[in-house]
């Protein structure tokens, strides 16, 4: 159960950008609960990305403004540099995990444990994971793949997230009414994940405040961090 309730909803956005200020501003008034998935090797730069045929900035906090931007909600680690895993030895594996691990903790003033895999496509496998859970103080890992499913999972070092807003938004928010309308008798588990800066390709940001809006303050649900809800 989470918090003696038999639902959770949680959020996990991945690189650090700094559109992540204006979905906290939303997160928080609503009361709801998100992880961010930060590379410590890349905070500060500045970039911009082209995504059909839209640009949109890709720019990283500064290391000394980490712990302010992200207070109320979780830090966990996205790697080092967002390198592609599945290409890496087990050594660089672990550098790009642990370093990125360690230096977040440092920034963030507690522990961190979580993390997210980097890059799209087959951003992971067996070996990948393996290496992070023998090697690493990483205690859960997101994938990218949707589940679409609210059941808890054996395996959280290989862990499915529900949906991807950016790309299922209409399937989010048919999810989100399954959801609310659950009256589950085992621990059920709703999760959403993207980045940040995919709600300015469409300015999706209307929509996405109008999911936080209807799944907020429903006494059944329980609003945590992955952390809170996984470990």
């Amino acid at each position: 159960m989470f918090g003696g309730k038999m639902k959770a909803l949680t959020f996990s956005y991945d690189d650090g950008v700094t559109q992540d200020k204006r979905l906290i501003e939303i997160l928080n008034k609503y009361g709801l609960k998100c992880t961010f998935n930060l590379n410590s090797g890349l905070l500060g730069t500045a970039n911009l990305l082209v995504i059909g045929g839209i640009t949109v900035a890709h720019c990283k906090p500064q290391s000394s403004e980490v712990r302010a931007i992200y207070e109320g909600h979780e830090i966990a680690s996205h790697t080092l540099t967002h390198p592609s895993l599945p290409k890496l030895s087990e050594e660089e594996i672990t550098e790009q995990v642990e370093q990125d691990r360690l230096r977040l903790s440092e920034l963030a003033g507690y522990e961190v444990t979580g993390f997210a895999y980097p890059g799209g496509g087959k951003n992971y496998d067996r070996r990948v994971s393996e290496t992070i859970r023998k090697n690493t103080g990483i205690k859960y890992c997101r994938t990218f793949e949707s589940s679409g499913s609210f059941d808890l999972q054996d395996n959280l070092f290989e862990f499915r997230p529900t949906v991807y807003h950016h790309l299922e938004f209409d399937r989010m928010f048919e999810l989100g009414k399954e959801f609310i309308e659950l009256e589950p008798d085992t621990p059920k588990l709703f999760y959403v994940w993207g980045h940040s800066y995919e709600f300015d390709l469409n300015n999706s940001w209307g929509r996405f405040e109008e999911f936080c809006r209807m799944m907020s303050g429903k006494n059944d649900i329980f609003y945590g961090t992955n952390r809170e809800v996984l470990l």
